[in-house]
Parts: structure tokens; sequence; C-alpha cells
């Protein structure tokens, strides 16, 4: 896959499946913008990793609408242009509802509902206004396994996951006319620094007898499908959801 010449917008990647969607973006000719909320030091160091001139970051908070509409203005403004955004930030935040009390439970909610589904709602509002007036582009949402399957202990995320698939599938069809192509990816759990440090020996264990590869997905292979969906051979592939899970959640 080619991306020269293509200006991509990635949030949340500064590390895990973000930091590997911008390398391979950056490997493919793609100028890549990196959203990050808080860790410069992080994203400095993906920034350094990128292939080509040209790469920059962009530290907003995506959960805020001014830092919203700032971080598209800010991109466009450096490139000129918007051809892919790619919406990968997101919280995971566990709320078993037999185990929290009320004020943790609606805030659980809250916030997860804020940073997975009203901020990609919103980024892709503002980038397909873009879009519009520049003849098209791209925008591809990283959902969830938990989307199809439940989180019994993180319903948030699992619900926030749901309606950006719809969202998705919902934007696919209204924006076909104007050249923009929606997609979404779901992945199940993938290996990154950030995850292997919350697993236990017995969780990390349970995940790898989920999938008869007896192993979870990689980064860059979550990273491949979302690159398949930007690509210019995908149109037709617009509104589709490509589970990246080893087969350990089938859905008909």
């Amino acid at each position: 896959m080619n991306f020269t010449g293509k200006n991509v917008l990635i949030t949340g990647g500064s590390r895990g499946i973000g930091k590997a969607t911008a390398l391979a973006f950056a490997k493919a000719g793609a100028m890549v913008g990196i959203n990050y909320k808080s860790n410069t030091e992080k994203a400095k160091e993906t920034l350094d990793l990128l292939k080509g001139e040209g790469h920059k970051l962009f530290q907003y908070n995506i959960s805020s609408r001014e830092d919203q509409q700032a971080l598209i203005q800010d991109f466009i403004k450096v490139y000129g242009k918007l051809d892919i955004l790619v919406n990968n930030a997101g919280i995971s935040i566990p709320h078993d509802i037999d185990d929290v009390d009320f004020d943790d439970w609606s805030r659980a909610w809250e916030q997860t509902l804020q940073t997975n589904l009203l901020a990609p709602a919103n980024l892709s509002y503002l980038a397909a206004k873009e879009m519009i007036s520049t003849g098209g582009g791209r925008i591809v949402n990283v959902s969830s396994r938990g989307a199809f399957r439940g989180e019994p202990t993180k319903p948030a995320y699992g619900a926030s996951k749901a309606a950006l698939n719809a969202m998705s599938q919902s934007l696919a069809k209204r924006l076909a006319p104007y050249q923009i192509y929606v997609g979404a990816v779901a992945p199940g759990f993938t290996e990154t620094d950030m995850g292997a440090k919350t697993l236990t020996p017995v969780e990390r264990e349970n995940l790898l007898r989920e999938s008869p590869f007896k192993r979870m997905a990689q980064p860059e292979e979550v990273a491949h499908a979302v690159l398949f969906l930007a690509s210019e051979g995908a149109a037709y592939s617009s509104g589709a959801i490509i589970d990246v899970n080893g087969a350990s959640y089938l859905r008909s």
C-alpha cells in the first residue's frame, strides 16, 4: 500500500496500536500527525522512529470539544489538507456493577463515552467538513471485539465500541456521495506495553487460550487492517468492520 502524498492524523498515536499505525503509514510514504494527551516523552520517541520527514506531534485532549476543534485546525494549518483520520484513542475503566458505588459507575460511563464515542464523533464531523471541501478522504475508527461479545466488568467500554461501530456504518452511508469512506477495525486483546502491565499471569493465560493461535494480536496486525481500510483500493469496503481477533470471537 502506497500513501505517498497523503496526510494522516492518528489520535492516541504515541503508543500501542496508534504507534504501530503511525509507523506503518510513515513507512508507506504518508505524512503523519500524532495526537497525544500528556506523555510527551513517549510521543517524541514514536516521532523519532517514523520514516521520512515532516511528521509532527499534536498535543490535545480529545475529550475536550475545544481541543477537538483546535486539533483539526492545527493539523490543517500545518499540512493544508486532511486525507485520513484514524480515531484510535480510547480508555477502559473497570466498573463492575456489583463492586462499585453509583458515583464511580456513572463517572466511568461519562468518561468512557466522552473519549470513546463522542470524541470520535466530533472529530469525524470536523474531519468530514474538511474532506468534503477537498474532494474526499478516509475515516477509520478503532473499535473492539468487546463491542460484540460484551464486557462484563467494563460495560461502558463495550457499549461505546458498539456505538462506534454503528456510527461508522451510518457515516459510511451518509458520506459516500462525497467520496469519504468510513470503516472500523475491531481488535481482540492486543499485546501492547500498556496491556502487558495490567495483566496478571492468570489473566494472560486465559487470554492466550481464547484464540486457536494461542497468542494475542500484535499492534502491527491491527495497523495492517487500518491501512487497508484507508487505502485507495478499499473504497467499496466502506462500512466494513474488520475483526482482528485471531478467531477468538466469531460473529455471524
